[in-house]
């Protein structure tokens, strides 16, 4: 069910909907599909996920996963306390067993076992075996898998394979319009419209960078970041550079590049 009306709005965390994403999450909510959220950094995937899980009123568990995370980590393991050896749920498990969604977070830097655990969460079975224990655990109806990767980062050697991504729904992510990243450097950063206009015009620039050597460009994130600060009452500069700039590169050369675009982009006395 749809909690959204039950809930105060200051219970939702904040997302400026760009394309029709929250109606089509919700539909495979209630479908028991699991869902791809598919973007670069900090685009909003995390946020997105946090709002709808509001929206709907299920609990969010969440697993920032790395290369050392195992299909142990997520399903669980046996520990040993007080003499006895008592079994504890992972994430996953956990998630499975309350009826809570549960966000896998850059899913393809954990390693190459723990996608494997997920089919048959990911089709029509919903289930989730459990080698240690002989459990076969039958997902809850409220139960949802969402996972998420940044597929213009990641190389070839960490990807999703095909019979894992058709499982899922997918939603692709993207940097939002002018007007929306506005509205969020607005309501994240308690900017105004002009010092947010600002920061988005500065972002259309970076991005328009072609010649730099960046894994990333600017995120709507740092802008978030940047804005508060200037909100604080450092200089506009002083925080783009800190937040942006520095942020995004260690190479000198690069970072000069960037400071010439904050220079030409914000005003001479900012």
């Amino acid at each position: 069910m749809d909690r959204t009306d039950s809930l105060p709005a200051s219970a939702i965390p904040f997302y400026a909907e760009q394309a029709g994403e929250c109606r089509l999450f919700e539909h495979a909510f209630r479908q028991r599909l699991p869902v791809l959220l598919k973007g670069p950094t900090g685009c909003g995937k995390t946020r997105f996920v946090e709002h709808m899980a509001a929206r709907l009123g299920r609990p969010l568990i969440t697993v920032s996963c790395h290369d050392d995370l195992t299909a142990a980590d997520l399903v669980g393991r046996y520990l040993i306390g007080d003499g006895n050896t008592v079994w504890n749920d992972g994430p996953l498990a956990r998630a499975v067993r309350s009826g809570a969604i549960c966000y896998l977070d850059e899913v393809v830097e954990a390693r190459k076992d723990t996608t494997v655990v997920l089919h048959p969460l990911a089709d029509d079975r919903r289930v989730l075996p459990i080698e240690r224990t002989g459990e076969l655990l039958q997902a809850t109806p409220e139960f949802m898998l969402v996972v998420s990767y940044n597929p213009g980062y990641q190389n070839l050697l960490k990807n999703l394979k095909p019979s894992t991504r058709q499982r899922f729904v997918a939603l692709v992510f993207d940097y939002p319009q002018a007007d929306i990243e506005q509205r969020i450097i607005e309501a994240e950063a308690g900017a105004d419209a002009t010092l947010s206009a600002r920061l988005v015009k500065l972002a259309t620039a970076l991005r328009r960078l072609g010649d730099q050597d960046l894994e990333e460009t600017v995120s709507t994130r740092l802008l978030v970041v940047a804005a508060r600060l200037i909100v604080a009452g450092l200089p506009e500069r002083t925080a783009c550079r800190a937040a942006i700039v520095d942020a995004l590169t260690d190479d000198f050369d690069t970072a000069a590049a960037l400071d010439e675009v904050v220079r030409a982009v914000l005003a001479p006395d900012a």
